[in-house]
């Protein structure tokens, strides 16, 4: 698409068009007057543009409230596409995505550490490449978004930091914004599938959620009316080291005690192996999902360190509770698979140690977006900046 019609969506009085319709469609051209306090001919003129830009359309009438039945207005699903790409410790998986967040194309890369930086920009122009080839529109692609593990400068889409594959400012959104010719925007994956749960997840419209990742890491993202908190130095929701015991395991970000020490799925595998007795190093060898496995398969021991694991993250929660205090909280990656022992327990915490009867009351779920949370969450990254770029 190209980046004037790109701008055209930007602008504010559009924006918020678009996004009232995105929510709450079909919806008619008085309501979205009445809901955003704009004027009635403003909104009939805004209206007339994304018609005729095919980016919204008119659909049968609606009920009448006692004049002529209202025309309704829905979001063309297939105006625009967005690429999503969620780079984990082990792959590359890239989405295609409708103007809606509904998945067209769907490609996964493996990635094989130690790699290099240029090997690594290259599997991922390779990656879009391959989504591209195969979808028949390229021209309605309106942009790229990228979760990356690891610490990210998200004002210049650079990699900062990437620990699982060894990497160190890569600017991810530089090479492939010249590669492709598209707008790119880069962010951490804990923070980008709190986005994706935001916008796609079906929580109706929290004013505050924090989403949880729970798998070889732990993260954490929080939004706030709709946008992505980052704090003073890009670091805000690594949860995953918040101390929780100061005498604890050494995390290895070198730290005793951290909440991801407890509760990662290494961890989780670690601590299994310390209850039944076996060592360390077997203990890398048993991901979270075989404990979780041996739990359902009746085994009292892994399900004690699951329940442990549910007490431990809910003390953590409890933290973040007090601190942010969130509408809801949403956890989701591996270990979240677990939810029949983790959830009672963390629930329990909660209720136990909320300091008001609101915190003890705090909702906590899990996602239904599944594996596919950061990807589209990276999709989110670049609708944001068309529905609601204030």
């Amino acid at each position: 698409m190209e980046r004037g019609t790109f701008q055209f969506m930007k602008s504010v009085n559009r924006s918020l068009i678009l996004n009232k319709i995105r929510i709450n469609s079909p919806i008619s051209r008085a309501d979205i007057a009445k809901e955003t306090q704009l004027t009635p001919p403003t909104v009939s003129s805004i209206v007339k543009e994304l018609i005729e830009q095919d980016l919204v359309y008119e659909s049968e009438l609606g009920t009448s409230k006692g004049g002529r039945k209202p025309t309704m207005l829905l979001i063309n699903r297939e105006a625009s596409y967005v690429i999503g790409i969620d780079v984990g410790p082990n792959s590359i998986k890239c989405v295609l995505a409708d103007f809606l967040g509904e998945i067209k194309e769907y490609v996964t890369i493996r990635l094989t550490p130690p790699i290099s930086g240029n090997e690594f920009i290259a599997l991922l122009k390779e990656t879009i490449g391959n989504v591209l080839s195969s979808f028949a529109l390229p021209d309605k692609i309106i942009g790229i978004g990228v979760a990356m593990h690891g610490v990210v400068n998200v004002a210049t889409g650079t990699s900062l930091i990437a620990p699982n594959l060894g990497l160190k400012n890569i600017p991810i959104k530089e090479e492939l914004e010249k590669e492709f010719n598209i707008l790119v925007k880069v962010e951490n994956d804990a923070r980008v599938m709190a986005l994706g749960e935001s916008w796609f997840g079906k929580h109706g419209q929290p004013l505050s959620m924090l989403a949880v990742n729970l798998g070889s890491g732990v993260g954490a993202g929080f939004v706030l009316e709709g946008k992505l908190f980052h704090g003073a130095k890009d670091i805000a929701g690594e949860i995953g080291h918040m101390t929780i015991d100061i005498n604890g395991e050494v995390c290895e970000c070198g730290n005793k005690g951290c909440l991801q020490a407890f509760v990662s799925g290494p961890s989780i595998a670690k601590r299994a192996m310390k209850t039944v007795g076996i060592g360390a190093s077997t203990a890398k060898e048993i991901s979270s999902m075989e404990i979780y496995q041996m739990a359902k398969n009746g085994d009292t021991h892994m399900q004690r360190v699951l329940e442990e694991t549910g007490e431990i993250l809910g003390i953590g929660l409890t933290n973040l509770i007090h601190v942010i205090n969130p509408q809801l909280i949403v956890l989701g990656g591996g270990v979240s698979n677990a939810k029949e022992y983790l959830l009672p327990k963390i629930n329990e915490t909660i209720t136990e140690r909320g300091l008001t009867p609101q915190a003890k009351q705090t909702k906590v779920v899990i996602s239904d977006l599944g594996a596919n949370a950061t990807a589209l969450g990276a999709v989110a990254l670049i609708l944001v900046e068309i529905f609601n770029p204030m």
